[in-house]
């Protein structure tokens, strides 16, 4: 049985004091069935860990060598001293600002690994490859050439996030998420076998607020979501993670 996920994504949101949003959140009683994430900016990590409860930090990105001449860049070994235990990787935002390739997210989450990181692995179509119908080859190509040998549901979560739906405003249909997690969860199977493949925990991410969790959480595989803004204040949050718990 897999245990479900909420993960909030802060991007580049948050000074010190919005540490106080997540200290609300690690004093609320802890679901039943449903695991929590806090993915900050790198600044906050540290201070994130100290307070966080049984709330898993994660960052944000991480480079693919542990060390060396990377001016302004953070290993994945960097990110765990500081706390964290997971790190996003290819979200749409880098793929699309910093030129990163599914080659370069391989290679990421398998620095994830080596510092005993999960890695939070993004997919995604854009809304022309969406019109185009070109969704589930778009995100079978991102899941194949992102996804290293050796992912499991204790190193590995996939992220599905339609680009065209981030912080717009606008979601799927459940049908078209459905559709795409379950075409997901056959390509995790016939890749890692049954049990690796069911292990691995599918999140939906994309202008999920409280006001649709509900619906989009009864969607066959969606096992949580990866949340942006709606993640940035403690109540918000608190009702997703309600919803998801519920579901």
């Amino acid at each position: 049985m897999r245990r479900k996920l909420a993960a909030g994504n802060w991007k580049m949101n948050g000074l010190t004091d919005a540490l106080s949003e997540l200290k609300a959140l690690a004093q609320a009683p802890s679901p039943n069935q449903t695991d929590r994430m806090i993915c900050p900016p790198a600044t906050l990590v540290s201070g994130a860990a100290q307070i966080a409860g049984d709330i898993q930090i994660g960052g944000q990105d991480c480079h693919i060598n542990e060390s060396g001449a990377h001016t302004g860049d953070i290993s994945a070994s960097m990110l765990s001293d500081a706390g964290a235990t997971a790190v996003i990787v290819g979200h749409s935002e880098r793929r699309q600002d910093h030129g990163e390739t599914d080659a370069d997210i391989q290679n990421k989450t398998l620095a994830a690994w080596q510092s005993d990181l999960t890695a939070v692995i993004c997919l995604g179509e854009s809304l022309q490859q969406r019109e185009n119908g070109d969704t589930l080859a778009v995100v079978a190509s991102q899941l194949e050439g992102s996804t290293p040998d050796g992912a499991t549901g204790a190193n590995t979560v996939v992220a599905y996030e339609p680009i065209w739906a981030i912080g717009t405003g606008l979601v799927p249909s459940l049908e078209q998420i459905g559709e795409v997690h379950d075409a997901l969860r056959a390509q995790l199977v016939e890749r890692f076998g049954e049990t690796e493949g069911n292990a691995i925990r599918l999140l939906y991410g994309g202008s999920v607020k409280p006001g649709n969790a509900s619906d989009i959480f009864a969607v066959s595989n969606v096992d949580g979501a990866l949340v942006g803004g709606a993640s940035l204040k403690a109540n918000d949050f608190q009702a997703i993670i309600d919803a998801l718990d519920a579901a």
